[in-house]
């Protein structure tokens, strides 16, 4: 996991890289939207597999967006947690377990079961060994 992280650090420090170098401006109406699209995604789709025993992971992680909320103008001498107030971000382990939160708030409201719902059916067998159920595809049309 840890190989996997650094490689995720390196592609958006790369990208933050190419922006830094071919954006004029440092101004927040700029470099935000840019950092949205194309750098927290990235970051967030390994936060999703991150586990919380993996802490040294989350800094590496947590330093890509640092050095991204530090290139616009006014935000560089503020602190790492003002600059995320001031931007309305929030620190990539807040929106891991926001996204667990949301998890299980769907799970709870019963969500997991819609997906499947109807996918497969289960028919009577006597060719089975085991219970005598069988599955067999839904036919969705």
């Amino acid at each position: 996991m840890s190989h996997q992280c650094v490689l995720t650090a390196q592609k958006a420090n790369h990208t933050l890289g190419c922006i830094k170098r071919s954006v004029a401006s440092r101004s927040r109406e700029v470099i935000l939207p840019l950092y949205s699209a194309l750098l927290r995604p990235h970051l967030e789709s390994y936060v999703q597999v991150w586990g919380p025993q993996h802490k040294k992971d989350m800094e590496v992680l947590e330093r890509v967006q640092r050095r991204a909320t530090k290139m616009i103008r006014g935000q560089e001498y503020l602190s790492y947690k003002d600059r995320l107030r001031e931007l309305r971000l929030f620190s990539l382990e807040k929106r891991r377990l926001w996204g667990d939160l949301i998890a299980a708030l769907q799970y709870l409201k019963g969500a997991h079961r819609k997906d499947g719902e109807g996918l497969f059916i289960r028919v009577c067998s006597d060719r089975t060994k085991g219970t005598g159920l069988n599955q067999k595809k839904a036919d969705l049309d």
